[in-house]
């Protein structure tokens, strides 16, 4: 599961320097650019993606304005930066393990259930897919080429899990698979939105419940 992402511009590589002249130095080189990055995520959770600024980001690591440019060459590199981090780890917590559980309801269950905790999990912070989407729905570029990139590979991925059910005899033969991925998403934003805007409690029951009327109309084994 990989997604095509803007690489960072000749300028950060570049502005590395006499530090990518050697091994060690190119460690280190990654090692900063990796911390950099893991901060920008938990500040862009705060303030989102067009929050980001390189000045406060500097600030947060100790380094100076030009260090951090360094790294990146630009704004619009950082934010790809953590939008390719952000997917990374939602790959990693999300769609790793339940590709372990078996072909069909087992995965797609796995699949929405993960993805539903790991939304759970960010209610306190916020999530850049949603946020992302929010800040750049309107705005063509790289950064919104990035977002799209990433939550259209996992979409992709629920709607292969959800044909592979179909295919297993785990839902009904007519069953369309985009359809139902695409309700699934909504109960994950509803859960968001309602649990982290309007401060509902049994947000997430609600959701698990959306869930299983779902698989129930699309006669789930």
């Amino acid at each position: 599961m990989s997604t095509a992402f803007t690489p960072v511009a000749a300028s950060a590589r570049r502005g590395r320097g006499r530090a990518a002249s050697s091994p060690r130095g190119f460690l280190k080189g990654q090692q900063t650019k990796a911390a950099i990055v893991d901060a920008a995520l938990r500040m862009a959770a705060q303030v989102g993606l067009e929050g980001l600024s390189i000045g406060a980001l500097a600030e947060a690591m100790g380094m100076s304005k030009s260090g951090v440019f360094a790294h990146f060459g630009s704004r619009e590199e950082l934010q790809i930066s953590v939008v390719r981090a952000y997917f990374a780890r939602f790959e990693a917590e999300v769609f790793t393990p339940a590709m372990a559980e078996p072909r069909g309801l087992p995965r797609l269950r796995a699949l929405f259930e993960r993805w539903m905790r790991y939304t759970s999990a960010e209610l306190d912070s916020g999530c850049i897919f949603i946020s992302g989407a929010v800040e750049f729905d309107d705005r063509p570029g790289p950064v919104r080429d990035a977002l799209c990139a990433a939550v259209s590979t996992w979409l992709q991925a629920m709607e292969r899990a959800a044909a592979q059910a179909r295919e297993a005899g785990h839902l009904a033969a007519d069953t369309d698979a985009r359809q139902i991925t695409f309700e699934i998403h909504a109960l994950i934003l509803a859960l968001h939105y309602d649990a982290r805007f309007l401060r509902r409690s049994g947000s997430t029951a609600r959701a698990v419940r959306g869930f299983d009327n779902i698989l129930a109309r699309y006669g789930a084994a």
